[in-house]
């Protein structure tokens, strides 16, 4: 049948893939500070693997270093292992708090749509849970700022956007140590 893909089709693309001991494909291509694959010759920023999560404390302080040294795709990193370790009650909030970060490192790329539906996606995940949700994590104030930020991109597009606006703080300001 013409069009029709055989049995063997992707096999040697598979073959050059990168793989981990178990067989999954992970990709060891060297990464830009926001997480773009770079040639494999290139020399890239160091990307911390994040397989063992986190504690929770632990992790959102960490995701938020990362939020505030504009490396959104290493928060994202640290939040989605936090989210598949999480307990069912809590992965909704894990998975947005994970996609809110990827929104953000969508708009830092220029991709203006995908930042706003992650933005939006990631607000969506965290209805449900009480404004001051678990571990301090501030679910209203961040569910409005992903909101208002995701409306700022779709109105302005990010040519008209301040870098510095879209910051984000996932804890509230009252239970920040110190």
């Amino acid at each position: 049948m013409p069009g029709a893909l055989s049995p063997d089709a992707g096999k040697d693309r598979d073959r050059d893939r990168d793989r981990d001991e178990a067989g999954r494909a992970r990709n060891a291509r060297p990464r830009d500070s926001l997480g773009r694959p770079l040639d494999r010759d290139a020399t890239g920023e160091p990307m911390v693997s994040y397989d063992e999560p986190l504690p929770p404390d632990q992790a959102l302080a960490t995701a938020q270093l990362l939020l505030d040294t504009d490396m959104p795709f290493q928060a994202h990193e640290v939040l989605e292992a936090a989210w598949k370790a999480a307990p069912v009650a809590e992965r909704d909030l894990w998975q947005g708090l994970a996609q809110l970060a990827v929104g953000i490192t969508h708009a830092k790329r220029g991709n203006a749509r995908g930042a706003a539906a992650l933005l939006r996606r990631g607000a969506a995940r965290l209805v449900g849970y009480p404004p001051a949700g678990p571990h301090g994590i501030d679910v209203a104030v961040l569910q409005a700022r992903a909101e208002e930020i995701a409306a700022q991109v779709e109105r302005e597009g990010l040519a008209g956007i301040d870098r510095t606006s879209l910051q984000v703080r996932l804890v509230s300001e009252r239970d920040l140590p110190g």
